[in-house]
């Protein structure tokens, strides 16, 4: 069942709000000066046009709201609202939840089956998440950023099927994508089958379109990584998103177990 929590309508993100936010997360806290206020400014866009509703008694309030829009705002800070165009609302469920999964083995047979997920993008449809994800990427205390791989998506399927290949802002070229993600890809994907240990997630050598939705949380959450490890499709999000994570300053992440 899915249910608001409030009837009345998310309060903007204010100063007192956006101070909120950033405490909680080390990315947020990245955004400084004009691109602070910029990014404050889509989070509230966001929130206007997109419905955030609660699944399974997830406790979403309006704080999570605020910080679901803040992390959606990223990717489309300079692109705009408009890219996220064609769907209309996000489900938070409190943890991770099970889905169907059809699948085609190596043969080519059919099969059903479920997975669990933190978070999935449904062509047209709703962007669904865990609020446990969610709020665990917020403080750092997960890897990447689950809002941020979603939107990757929604971007992606902008002209069809997720498959790591948006449309192109103007002055893109698709050749000079192709060359950098298919190579990265191909790379990742020799290595994690090679049961090397990797910086990137090895979830992102699963097909090409969950490739573009982990960079596309490096990019922003671990930039760095990004720019060491595939140098090409770093400048090709650089010029795909319009920003340049890599000159902010460095997210301050709690220490991770290796």
């Amino acid at each position: 069942m899915l249910h608001r929590l409030f009837a009345r309508a998310t309060p903007p993100v204010d100063a007192d709000a956006w101070a909120r936010l950033r405490a909680l997360s080390p990315l947020l806290r990245t955004f400084e000066g004009d691109e602070a206020t910029r990014l404050r400014e889509r989070a509230n866009g966001f929130l206007k046009a997109k419905g955030i509703d609660a699944a399974r008694d997830a406790p979403v309030g309006d704080f999570e709201r605020q910080l679901i829009a803040a992390f959606a705002a990223i990717p489309v800070l300079e692109l705009g609202l408009g890219w996220y165009g064609g769907w209309h609302g996000v489900i938070v469920y409190p943890d991770e939840f099970v889905a169907p999964h059809a699948f085609h083995d190596e043969a080519g047979v059919a099969h059903e089956g479920e997975r669990v997920l933190a978070g999935e993008s449904w062509d047209r449809g709703p962007m669904i998440l865990s609020l446990a994800d969610v709020l665990g990427c917020a403080r750092g205390d997960l890897l990447g950023n689950v809002v941020i791989h979603e939107c990757a998506h929604k971007l992606d399927q902008r002209n069809g099927e997720a498959n790591g290949f948006p449309p192109l802002p103007a002055g893109m070229a698709a050749h000079a994508w192709t060359a950098a993600w298919q190579s990265a890809y191909d790379d990742l994907a020799r290595r994690v089958d090679a049961g090397e240990e990797t910086a990137i997630d090895p979830y992102a050598a699963e097909e090409p379109g969950e490739f573009f939705a982990v960079l596309s949380e490096y990019f922003f959450a671990e930039p760095l990584v990004v720019a060491d490890e595939y140098p090409g499709v770093y400048e090709q999000l650089r010029r795909f998103y319009g920003q340049d994570p890599a000159r902010r300053p460095a997210p301050e992440y709690p220490e991770h177990e290796a």
